[in-house]
């Protein structure tokens, strides 16, 4: 079961919004409803699922929705129809206090702004949650002080926030948002007031933070490089309407459409895409049942010069070059054990293509995709150039 399943979820802004959703049945833009109605299309029946234990990354332009579909989450703003479902329960139709229950124990917030209270002290200011809730003194100075670690800053709970630089206020956010717990993180533009340095040292902490605590984290945001570097999952939004879902390969692989393909159009792929997006089908060898001639000619079959020869169960063993299979036809040698050059430079289905574009650049014989030792495919320099221009190459072609 998904941690979040949200169906057919409609938010209207205005005062006709029965004749709104007429209109949205029917078909008409956002545009032409407002023209015809004055009442703004906030969110377009989204339908999706966010897993337990992911980032899911909501992204668009500004007027996308993305920010009031997050809202709609926690019913900071009420939905006009559709269903959010957590944990099997219908939030939509929760009373006001079950929903304060929810939000207290089970959601946290993090916005853009840090909304620190200036005169108390960082511990205080990641306590305040857990005061609102009046969890004694003790236990909430406890958890502000351990959630103020995990996020780097311990030793800093007394000093206030004029005190700390932008990056380091937006962790104290984050702390009092960790402090209480929760299930789920719920992440509007959150780093987005910071610098370029401090904004990819949040990155990495929130990366670091989830491989710890395994939140279920929902994380808005308009900057595509972003949304590829942090997100499982990405759905993109427009007026109102979800474009797209899915992995941040698929998003850059097969985009859904060309509003799709403009927003991904100067994405630099090397950071995002990784051996297995790069590699291909390899030309090998059987170590156990093949020699020399049956080597020479699966070269030629192929146009290459070299081919990767593994044991039973596609073990890599390395790798043989033509001139040296020509000579043990010459001498009449029906095992390739002696020629075979176990000196091949490997990587992993995960390794990223930043680190395989320097691997490559020593290398003047194709780079071998280990898993567990078994060869998966091979990487040569056009199969990486291709994945750069945006053309993959697909292993199973």
């Amino acid at each position: 079961m998904s941690k979040i399943e949200v169906k057919d979820l409609t938010k209207i802004f205005g005062k006709k919004t029965s004749k709104a959703s007429q209109l949205l049945s029917q078909g008409k833009s956002k545009t032409a409803i407002l023209k015809e109605t004055g009442a703004t299309i906030g969110v377009n029946r989204a339908s999706f699922s966010v897993e337990e234990g992911e980032i899911f990354v909501i992204m668009g332009l500004s007027g996308s929705g993305k920010s009031t579909l997050v809202r709609l989450l926690n019913r900071l703003i009420e939905p006009t129809s559709g269903e959010i479902w957590l944990d099997g329960e219908d939030l939509s139709k929760m009373d006001k206090k079950t929903l304060r229950t929810v939000r207290r124990r089970s959601m946290s917030m993090v916005f853009q702004s840090f909304g620190l209270f200036p005169n108390r002290t960082i511990l205080r200011n990641v306590e305040y949650g857990l005061e609102v809730q009046k969890i004694p003194k003790n236990e909430r100075a406890q958890k502000a002080a351990d959630a103020l670690e995990l996020v780097g800053l311990a030793g800093y709970g007394e000093q206030y926030p004029a005190q700390l630089s932008g990056g380091m206020q937006q962790r104290v956010g984050l702390a009092r948002a960790l402090a209480n717990n929760p299930d789920i993180l719920l992440m509007d533009e959150a780093f987005s007031a910071l610098d370029p340095l401090n904004r990819k040292d949040m990155q990495d902490q929130l990366i670091d933070l989830q491989d710890k605590m395994q939140k279920t984290i929902i994380f808005i945001t308009h900057d595509l490089d972003e949304a590829l570097r942090i997100g499982d999952h990405i759905m993109i939004m427009r007026d109102g309407s979800v474009v797209q879902i899915g992995t941040p390969e698929e998003i850059l692989s097969h985009p859904a459409n060309q509003y799709v393909e403009k927003f991904i159009e100067d994405v630099d792929r090397s950071k995002v895409y990784t051996a297995s997006n790069v590699m291909i089908r390899p030309e090998i060898v059987h170590f156990e049942k093949d020699g020399p001639r049956v080597a020479l000619q699966r070269m030629r079959e192929a146009g290459t010069s070299s081919i990767f020869v593994v044991k039973k169960g596609r073990e890599l063993m390395g790798i043989i070059h033509a001139t040296d299979v020509s000579r043990l036809i010459k001498e009449q040698v029906t095992s390739l054990e002696s020629i075979i050059d176990a000196n091949v430079p490997t990587t992993e289905l995960d390794t990223p293509l930043t680190e395989i574009m320097d691997q490559m650049s020593t290398t003047t014989i194709p780079m071998a995709v280990t898993e567990n030792g078994k060869l998966r495919g091979i990487i040569i320099r056009g199969s990486v150039l291709a994945a750069l221009s945006g053309n993959e190459v697909n292993l199973n072609d």
